[in-house]
């Protein structure tokens, strides 16, 4: 199959959303602004057909990702016999895969990709954090707003400069130029701060302290029922402002959305104990498929 790659631009922003919410399963992997985001993190490219946009990567290793756009409409018989053995994906979730195994039922080698897993909370229980199960997070919220003279606002354009500044502190705590995935995390919430406006429908939340912010969330819708939290970074100094801020956004979005993916752990050890203990609901299942 003849497809030509090219460097990902904001100018496909509403192209590619569209062919986007045509997929029957999206992970956070694949919105416009992770795509756009880590793209020079993991070499990505596109190629579009007119069925499916196409994702590439070349680091570390070259492979593709799962196409994007309706999936039901493809004849993956005939797709997949097309590309050559060997072919390697990435990131693809089990919907497709199950899609594949349908369609190529002898070809292919599938791996699952723990540290790829979306990991899916409901919007209420975070934003309530009712019951025993969140009783360490009440109560690191509640010394938050008993102990800290606060002011939460809605993210806006207004608010980047402060954000930015806030994220320079935060990668002096952690060292991220020690540390090749907070280097790349960092270089992209560059980018998204820097493309805030083309990127439309970014939303998030911060809380202020005497007028600066000591914390942050950038999210988007990513399906009609879910928000996908891109960044949350919070100033340690202040404890609790994690768990003030994930509440704080979380009990102000629009009623519609009912979950929220807050991405992967990417298979470090202290991340996925933290995500495991705000008690997910489900996991967004992906796999490595190799086509043999």
């Amino acid at each position: 199959m003849d497809l030509t790659f090219r460097p990902l631009h904001l100018d496909d922003v509403t192209g590619y959303r569209q062919r986007l919410a045509a997929t029957p399963q999206v992970a956070s992997d694949y919105s416009f602004v992770n795509l756009y985001g880590w793209g020079g993190e993991y070499g990505l490219e596109v190629a579009c057909t007119p069925e499916l946009v196409w994702i590439r990567q070349a680091v570390p290793r070259s492979c593709l990702w799962a196409p994007v756009g309706d999936w039901t409409a493809v004849d993956w018989k005939t797709v997949l016999l097309r590309l050559p053995r060997g072919t390697e994906f990435t990131r693809v979730p089990e919907q497709l895969v199950d899609l594949w195994r349908a369609a190529h039922p002898q070809g292919l080698e599938v791996r699952e990709e723990r540290g790829n897993w979306d990991y899916l909370y409901s919007v209420e229980d975070l934003a309530t954090l009712k019951g025993n199960r969140f009783h360490k997070k009440k109560n690191l919220l509640n010394q938050f707003v008993k102990n800290t003279p606060f002011r939460y606002e809605a993210f806006n354009a207004e608010l980047i400069d402060q954000a930015l500044a806030l994220q320079d502190d935060w990668c002096t705590w952690r060292d991220c130029e020690a540390e090749q995935v907070l280097a790349a995390e960092n270089t992209a919430i560059q980018r998204t701060f820097g493309a805030w406006r083309e990127l439309t429908g970014l939303t998030g939340g911060a809380i202020l302290v005497e007028g600066i912010i000591v914390a942050y969330t950038i999210a988007e819708p990513l399906t009609d029922d879910t928000l996908v939290i891109h960044f949350e970074k919070g100033c340690p100094a202040h404890k609790g402002v994690y768990q003030a801020i994930n509440q704080m956004f979380l009990a102000s979005v629009p009623e519609r959305f009912t979950l929220v993916n807050r991405e992967q752990d990417l298979g470090d050890e202290g991340l996925r104990k933290a995500k495991l203990s705000y008690n997910p609901v489900g996991f967004l299942k992906k796999y490595g498929v190799t086509l043999m």
